[in-house]
């Protein structure tokens, strides 16, 4: 009677019994993956397919030559920080170092980057440069002597002075003209 017993196949609620068994004794054995053969919601075993918007809601092909978003505004602060960082550590070290003395013209390399990058955008370059620009030249300011700053020579002899602060504010609200105004607010003590 016990051997016709094992001859027989055993009964249903058995058989997860063993499969227990079998998954404790060799948990390095994985399931066999399921096929899902009709669509439906996933089984707990498979995650789910990825979902995608309506075609209306999909973000249009990128144009050439169109604009790009704006930044958020801290992106472009850095990026705006980076940007100026170097000509305005230039005039701190020009302006506040013993660099240059009291009534000295700018060497050629340092002279190129303040036209370059802060007088060409200063609101009223033309004004301040004339007849034409012979130097920029780093002395005290006649009315505020405790403070030096820089000046147009021009080849007429006469030298005025110019606000390097003004060039970078002309030069970031021509070149982020989006984020300009908060980012001069928050960065420049005067206007």
């Amino acid at each position: 009677m016990a051997a016709a017993a094992l001859s027989q196949p055993l009964p249903r609620a058995a058989a997860p019994l063993i499969l227990l068994r079998a998954a404790r004794f060799a948990p390095w054995a994985a399931p066999a993956p399921r096929r899902r053969l009709l669509p439906g919601p996933p089984t707990a075993g498979e995650p789910p397919p990825p979902v995608l918007p309506p075609a209306s809601k999909l973000a249009d092909p990128p144009v050439v030559g169109a604009p790009e978003p704006p930044l958020p505004f801290r992106a472009a602060e850095a990026e705006i920080l980076r940007d100026i960082e170097p000509v305005v550590q230039l005039m701190k070290d020009i302006l506040h170092s013993d660099r240059y003395a009291d009534g000295e013209c700018l060497y050629p390399k340092d002279e190129d980057i303040v036209v370059e990058k802060l007088l060409a955008f200063h609101p009223r370059a033309q004004d301040k440069i004339g007849c034409g620009l012979d130097a920029i030249m780093v002395d005290r300011h006649p009315e505020f002597r405790k403070s030096r700053c820089l000046f147009v020579v021009r080849t007429d002899g006469v030298w005025i002075d110019f606000s390097y602060q003004k060039c970078l504010r002309a030069y970031i609200r021509e070149k982020y003209p989006s984020h300009a105004e908060r980012f001069i607010r928050e960065h420049f003590k005067r206007t």
